[in-house]
C-alpha cells in the first residue's frame, strides 16, 4: 500500500486511455486532489473527511444529512466513484453505514484505494462496470436510503443514463424514505438540467433543484443537484438546506420547478 502524503503518484486508465493522477493539496495539509485527463475531478480530505471542499459535493453531504437522523448508519449506494469523498464523509458522520460504490475504470478505483485508503471499519462493497448495468447485479432485497449518482459532466451524457426509465430501475433499490441524487454539471443553457429534472418527474414522486442561486439563471456552466424523492418534498426540506448553503444557495421544487422542466430524455 503506498503510503498517503506520498509524492505525486499515476495511474493509467485502459477504459478511456486517460491518465489519473493524486497529489498533495498544496493549501490544506492531509488532504489531497485527484486528477483525470488533468482536469481535477475529487478532493479528498483524509484528516477531515467530515469537511468537504467541493462546492456541490457538500451540497449533496447537506442532502445526505437529511435522508435520516443524524448519525444513524444508513445503506448507500454510489454510481460514480471519483475518490470516494461522499463514502468517507458517510463513514465519518454515519459510523456503520454499508455502502456500495460502482465504477466503471477498475485501475481508478484500485488507484484511489490504494493512495488513499478508506478509514478502518470502512464497509465498502465495489462493483466493477457501467452504472446501468451494476442496478441489474444488486441482490433485489438491497434497499438504499440513497442512491448518488455522479456521473454526468457536460451537456453530453449517456443515453441509457440520463433517462426515466434508469431513473425507475434506481428506484426500484430504494428504501420507502429513499433519495435518489443526481449531480448534473451542465453548461449555458442548462439543456441537460432541464431534460433530467422531467426525467426524474417521470420516475419519482416528487423532485427539487438545489444550487448556487445564479446557477439557475443558465448564464454559465456549473453544477446543479437534483432530489428525487418517494413522496412530497419536505417544505422544511428547503429552509433548512438555504441556510446550511454554500452561500448563496437556492432551492426550487413544486410549481417553482416548472421553469426549470424541459423534454424528458426517453
Amino acid at each position: 500500500m503506498a503510503e498517503a502524503g506520498s509524492p505525486r503518484s499515476n495511474r493509467f486508465l485502459r477504459t478511456t486511455g486517460q491518465h489519473a493522477a493524486i497529489e498533495p493539496d498544496s493549501f490544506t495539509d492531509g488532504a489531497y486532489v485527484l486528477s483525470i485527463g488533468g482536469a481535477e475531478q475529487s478532493h479528498v480530505d483524509l484528516a477531515r473527511p467530515e469537511e468537504i471542499f467541493y462546492e456541490y459535493l457538500r451540497r449533496i453531504g447537506h442532502l445526505v444529512d437529511l435522508a435520516a437522523p443524524a448519525g444513524r448508519p444508513i445503506t448507500a449506494l454510489h454510481l460514480g466513484a471519483g475518490a470516494l469523498t461522499l463514502a468517507r464523509y458517510i463513514q465519518a458522520t454515519r459510523p456503520g453505514s454499508v455502502q456500495y460504490a460502482v465504477e466503471l475504470e477498475r485501475e481508478l478505483l484500485d488507484f484511489v484505494l490504494q493512495q488513499l485508503p478508506l478509514p478502518v471499519g470502512s464497509d465498502l462493497h465495489t462493483i466493477i462496470g457501467d452504472a446501468r448495468d451494476a442496478l441489474s447485479v444488486l441482490n433485489p432485497d438491497l434497499e438504499f436510503d440513497v442512491v448518488i449518482l455522479d456521473i454526468f459532466s457536460g451537456p453530453e451524457a449517456p443515453a441509457h443514463i440520463a433517462c426515466t426509465e434508469f431513473y425507475e430501475e434506481a428506484r426500484a433499490h430504494l428504501g420507502p424514505q429513499g433519495l435518489l441524487i443526481v449531480n448534473v454539471g451542465d453548461e449555458p443553457g442548462l439543456t441537460l438540467v432541464r431534460s433530467q429534472v422531467a426525467a426524474l418527474r417521470r420516475a419519482m414522486t416528487d423532485v427539487a433543484a438545489f444550487a448556487e442561486t445564479g446557477m439557475f439563471g443558465g448564464r454559465y456552466p456549473g453544477n446543479i443537484i437534483l432530489t428525487g424523492t418517494q413522496t412530497a418534498w419536505p417544505a422544511d426540506w428547503t429552509a433548512e438546506l438555504t441556510a446550511r448553503g454554500p452561500h448563496p444557495a437556492k432551492v426550487m421544487a413544486g410549481v417553482d420547478l416548472d421553469a426549470l422542466a424541459g423534454p424528458a430524455a426517453s
